[in-house]
């Protein structure tokens, strides 16, 4: 297990796709202009945090982010392509109304915060499995900055943290925000991680999307 005390497992700014409610997966849209805005403003708060490491995603939109970040926080960007997004078959491009009139049976499966294997993408375990062994190569840091993807920081949380992939305890990331872990001194073996926060960052709204029903929420997730 890695031995990096403080991660920060920030997500992208946002692409004209999350704009449009498009699922993206590995799809690789990259940043609109607000995307852009939001990875300078945030990169101003992580480089308070006085990161060590700085590891992104190889997606155009995590590396764009994370490019930022580094420029700010004078640290150089190592790509990771293990943290990646989720995998999402063939709803990649489609927004929910599509996949909701074309897939009906998949998205009320989704919908539900069940795994959707009939859409020729990735399970929840799978994406937490290539996330954590990329996490355990990380060096011995005091704070190690993952610029990565909702659905792909939601799994690792859940794994460091010991929770099931089918429970959903935690809301989606929203664009250029991040989760916030640390290891508890406790001489655990492996060492424990606790949640230090979540979904945090800018003031303001952290999901500027129209309202859904709760059953919804752990699903935005793999947008």
């Amino acid at each position: 297990m890695s031995v990096a005390r403080r991660v920060v497992l920030l997500r992208h700014g946002r692409t004209a796709w999350n704009a449009q409610r498009r699922f993206q997966g590995q799809a690789d849209p990259p940043l609109d202009e607000v995307g852009c805005a939001q990875a300078y403003e945030v990169a101003r708060l992580i480089t308070a945090l006085s990161p060590a490491l700085l590891v992104s995603s190889d997606s155009a939109r995590a590396m764009q982010t994370a490019t930022v970040v580094g420029e700010v926080a004078g640290l150089a960007v190592h790509t990771e392509p293990r943290l990646r997004e989720r995998g999402l078959g063939h709803w990649e491009g489609l927004t929910r109304d599509e996949v909701a009139v074309k897939y009906p049976d998949e998205y009320a499966d989704w919908v539900a915060g069940r795994d959707v294997s009939r859409r020729g993408g990735e399970t929840r375990q799978a994406v937490a499995a290539r996330a954590l062994a990329a996490f355990t190569e990380l060096p011995s840091i005091s704070t190690a900055v993952l610029v990565t993807h909702s659905a792909t920081a939601m799994a690792l949380t859940n794994t460091l943290l010991g929770i099931p992939q089918d429970v959903h305890p935690l809301g989606p990331l929203a664009n250029c925000h991040w989760t916030e872990l640390y290891l508890e001194p406790s001489g655990l073996h492996p060492p424990a991680w606790r949640l230090r926060g979540h979904n945090l960052g800018t003031p303001g709204a952290v999901l500027p999307l129209p309202v859904r029903q709760p059953a919804e929420d752990a699903s935005d997730a793999d947008a």
